[in-house]
């Protein structure tokens, strides 16, 4: 049976990472790397961590869900990107599933902050923004079962914790039952 996983947190958290572990482990995959449908913005685009790209935001959300849902049909799906629980029921909503699988990595701000500083070739490395989307992952309303907390300095190992969490259903997110995860 397809599935759909969320891998999301803040910028330098390891989503990346853990998601690329994730998918290779997994038969018939996809790896949806989130952060390239804002690539497909072309002009007029805001930054999408200030307060004022709310509608595209959601409209980029949407969009994402769409194609993401479409692949979980079909594939077991690991899906890379910021999906903060304020997006959750829309990113579920868009995707046209009733259920998926969402964890949040979330490591100190000053982990993520020297992990973003520290890239090459990544073309996100804004520190202040950073610090923001920290702030709203670590304020929001997440259930703690939905949450690693910690750095990857082990990817392979938080991968295995998430396979363990999922296994045991604790990553579960039901579309109808919540608003937040939790």
């Amino acid at each position: 049976m397809a599935s759909l996983l969320i891998v999301t947190g803040p910028p330098g958290a390891g989503k990346s990472t853990v998601s690329a572990i994730l998918a290779n482990r997994m038969s018939s995959s996809v790896l949806v790397e989130g952060d390239r449908f804002f690539g497909f913005l072309a002009k007029g685009s805001i930054e999408p961590w200030l307060p004022e790209a709310h509608n595209q935001n959601g409209v980029v959300t949407e969009a994402a869900a769409a194609a993401t849902g479409r692949f979980a049909a079909d594939y077991h799906t690991v899906y890379d990107g910021v999906v903060g629980p304020w997006f959750l029921p829309t990113f579920t909503a868009a995707s046209g599933l009733v259920e998926l699988d969402y964890v949040v990595l979330l490591p100190s701000v000053d982990q993520c902050i020297s992990q973003v500083g520290s890239r090459s070739g990544h073309g996100f490395t804004d520190v202040p923004a950073t610090r923001k989307m920290h702030h709203e992952f670590s304020t929001a309303s997440i259930h703690e079962r939905h949450v690693i907390a910690g750095h990857p300095t082990n990817p392979e190992h938080t991968a295995d914790q998430i396979e363990t969490k999922r296994a045991r259903g604790e990553l579960r997110y039901r579309a109808s039952a919540n608003r937040h995860p939790n």
